[in-house]
């Protein structure tokens, strides 16, 4: 595990349904319907509760994010946020992706959510690349953190070392021009 901004931001190489936190973000599609990576795992892991909850809540547009509760998890809720799937950066994928980490920040103060992990959102089966993903999760999360004092603690949960790696480098950088 490594830690950033005075222990406020880590980075982890895991499972994200197993992380002691508050809440957990879903990389979600627009169904809220489960489906295979992260959302698949957060799905399996949280059991048919889950899905049941997502479908009173509805849809949740490129860009937007949605909360239900965490059923089995050992996170209490869940975030849902759905990113853009890359088409080659001329679709607005870069402002959509920042919206769906913006949205799910947003949610989880008014939530009075204290700790937060997200997965690397739309770097998965949506193909964005993960050297511009990342810079734009921390960018936004340095932000939330700035805002406000609640925010104790964001974890981002790699599923592999090599996306690890991409935020260890983009925190580097990002926590060295805030010093």
């Amino acid at each position: 595990m490594d830690t950033y901004l005075d222990g406020r931001i880590e980075i982890v190489v895991g499972d994200i349904t197993r992380l002691a936190v508050d809440a957990i973000v879903n990389a979600a599609n627009s169904a809220m319907s489960g489906g295979g990576g992260v959302d698949g795992a957060i799905h399996r892991a949280a059991g048919p509760e889950l899905l049941a909850a997502c479908r009173l809540v509805g849809r949740c547009p490129t860009g937007q994010a949605r909360i239900t509760d965490g059923f089995r998890l050992l996170a209490k809720k869940v975030i849902h946020a759905v990113g853009p799937v890359w088409d080659g950066g001329g679709h607005h994928e870069p402002e959509l992706l920042a919206s769906a980490y913006r949205n799910s920040l947003r949610i989880a103060i008014e939530a009075g959510v204290k700790t937060i992990a997200f997965p690397s959102i739309s770097t998965g089966i949506y193909g964005f690349p993960i050297e511009l993903a990342a810079p734009i999760a921390v960018d936004e999360v340095v932000s939330a953190l700035a805002a406000s004092s609640q925010l104790e603690r964001v974890v981002f949960c790699c599923f592999v070392d090599e996306d690890a790696d991409v935020y260890r480098e983009v925190l580097q950088i990002a926590t060295a021009e805030t010093n």
